[in-house]
């Protein structure tokens, strides 16, 4: 059952075409009524113009009436003399032969020539086109249609606007929610550790717990930071690449292989590091699931001239190239599990946070897929 927003959006679109329909269809009966007047406006001339030739003496009237026709464009061919007259035609558009017999033809097209004749004699014949008027009037339905669906399209992105500020704003509540509701558990499995300290407990369990409740800050910090602008500082991106990378494999599976191939001199970009970090977590993450929990993830750094690209590789299920745009699109998920929100954020922050692009660098279906991350290097900012 269709819900009432749906139900107004149809509405709204067959309202629409139906004014449309209306309006042309007028404008189409307009157009022919005018054209009926243009023709016998011109049968009036023409029947005056017949009575200049046959009488020596005209009145009034007849002068008047072929006097009158300013507007209607006309080339008039006598029989006799085979000569051609203009009347309301620019003088550039009929010098030549050859543009005298286009327009000959382009006005018989419109309308039906007028023959003047005296018993079985033709005595000249008329061959006439448009007015101004109706000329611009047969691209008014163009130019209508033009901006009624201008103003459908300012509709369209005015609703699209609100509806992704609206989608924004709640999930930047969600975020910020969820880093207040992991404050207060976090407070005290610091305060636990602490504690475990004085006990005869492993120093390296401690440790590793100590490294997990300093991850738990990260997260609670990112999330924190959703709906406003993060600050963004020198990094040397190969350093925070590393770290990021060597978290995720020591509490990866052991069924994931991990590689990395990173340049041993410091590449400098404007980033946020724990933004940096979570989009990278999330590639990774991504890779992981798509392999199954089974295969090799690798991570690798190279530099071109304006860019730094990261590229994250992973050997799982692949992407179809329909998917390729898809995938970003806030919502949009292959698993059975899971919001479809990991590549949408990570989009944000990359793009509109770090000025940089992401996107599938290549994927072939049931080989793997390659992601690619580009920064602005230090010399190109």
């Amino acid at each position: 059952m269709l819900s009432n927003k749906t139900l107004s959006r149809w509405g709204f679109i067959i309202a629409s075409l139906l004014i449309i329909s209306l309006i042309l269809w007028n404008t189409y009966i307009f157009f022919n009524q005018l054209k009926e007047n243009e023709r016998t406006k011109m049968e009036i001339w023409a029947a005056a113009y017949n009575d200049l030739l046959q009488n020596s003496t005209v009145g009034e009237m007849i002068l008047t009436v072929i006097q009158s026709n300013t507007s209607t464009p006309m080339i008039l061919y006598t029989e006799k003399e085979k000569v051609y007259t203009h009347r309301n035609i620019d003088s550039l558009d009929i010098n030549s032969i050859e543009k005298n017999q286009k327009l000959i033809a382009q006005f018989s097209s419109e309308y039906t020539p007028i023959e003047i004749r005296t018993e079985d004699e033709l005595l000249s014949t008329i061959y006439y086109g448009n007015s101004p008027l109706i000329n611009k009037l047969k691209y008014y339905p163009a130019f209508l249609i033009l901006i009624i669906f201008l103003f459908i399209l300012a509709v369209y992105l005015f609703y699209k606007t609100s509806k992704s500020s609206e989608q924004n704003r709640l999930w930047a509540g969600m975020a910020k929610e969820t880093a207040h509701q992991i404050g207060t558990p976090l407070s005290s499995l610091v305060g636990w550790a602490e504690i475990l300290k004085t006990e005869n407990v492993n120093p390296e369990y401690i440790l590793e717990m100590e490294k997990d409740i300093t991850r738990l800050e990260t997260i609670t910090d990112r999330f924190s930071k959703i709906g406003s602008i993060p600050k963004l500082e020198r990094c040397d991106l190969v350093s925070e690449t590393k770290a990021t990378f060597h978290y995720l494999k020591k509490r990866s599976s052991k069924l994931i292989e991990f590689q990395l191939h990173i340049p041993e001199d410091p590449i400098y970009v404007q980033m946020n590091p724990q933004l940096f970090s979570w989009t990278l977590e999330n590639l990774v993450k991504n890779g992981i699931d798509a392999m199954k929990g089974k295969g090799a993830i690798h991570i690798a750094i190279e530099k071109n001239s304006k860019f730094a690209l990261v590229h994250v590789t992973d050997t799982g299920k692949g992407l179809t190239k329909s998917e390729f745009r898809k995938i970003f699109t806030p919502g949009h998920t292959t698993k059975k599990r899971g919001w479809g929100l990991g590549l949408s954020l990570a989009k944000r922050i990359i793009e509109e946070y770090h000025n940089g692009k992401i996107r599938v660098l290549k994927s072939i279906p049931n080989q793997g897929t390659t992601m690619e991350i580009a920064l602005k290097t230090e010399n190109s900012i």
